[in-house]
């Protein structure tokens, strides 16, 4: 069973970009199975959808650097925790997480705007830097 619901184009396009990067690094066979399997679903519904025809070639490079950047985080981060080394090193890695998803979420607008999208995702934090 699957549930189909509106999401904006901003929120579409991340998902798609975390999913190539799994294809790309995940190993596991029964694991790679399940991430192609929606990979290909969602590649599908983008070429159907009428703005696919848009280029937004840069945008997704951002997005997929910023998603490889932040898989790297959370890999550093949780080696960190599994040896339980909360240093200095901890600490720039967990603030990288909130500076990175704070440079994704505003790539995810730029796509939304630039595709027009009728949803746009909003954050609610007080600005911090």
């Amino acid at each position: 069973m699957t549930i189909k619901v509106d999401i904006s184009y901003g929120e579409f396009l991340d998902k798609l970009s975390i999913l190539e990067i799994k294809s790309e690094r995940i190993h596991d066979a029964a694991k790679l199975e399940n991430i192609n399997r929606e990979l290909a679903l969602l590649r599908r519904l983008w070429a159907a959808d009428p703005k696919s025809a848009i280029d937004i070639s840069a945008e997704m490079a951002e997005m997929k650097a910023i998603n490889e950047k932040l898989w790297q985080i959370e890999d550093d981060i949780r080696d960190k925790e599994r040896a339980r080394c909360f240093d200095e090193e901890f600490i720039r890695l967990a603030r990288a997480v909130y500076y990175s998803n704070d440079e994704r979420a505003a790539i995810k607008r730029r796509l939304n705007e630039k595709l027009g999208s009728e949803l746009v995702e909003e954050k609610s934090y007080a600005d911090y830097r």
